[in-house]
């Protein structure tokens, strides 16, 4: 049975506004939603902020399933899931 992962985007008001299957375009569209404020863009993954790159998204998800993880900024924030589907 093959592992398929995919990632469901969500504003802060968990409204929903994609779903994609590449963890490279789902970072790109919540930096580039997020990136509207004077402040940097951070991710938030259990109390823990780190700089919103690839390879930290990658890390945190990781091995894990059914997991979520906050893009903020001042002003804009979104939450990206990662799940797998079932067939």
């Amino acid at each position: 049975m093959t592992k398929i992962y995919i990632y469901c985007l969500f504003d802060r008001f968990d409204k929903f506004i994609g779903v994609y299957s590449s963890l490279k375009s789902v970072h790109r569209d919540a930096v580039k939603y997020c990136n509207r404020g004077t402040s940097r863009v951070i991710l938030k993954d259990d109390g823990k902020m780190v700089d919103a790159s690839l390879v930290n998204l990658r890390n945190i998800f990781k091995g894990k399933v059914d997991y979520e993880v906050m893009y903020c900024s001042n002003t804009q924030g979104v939450k990206v899931l990662k799940t797998n589907l079932t067939e």
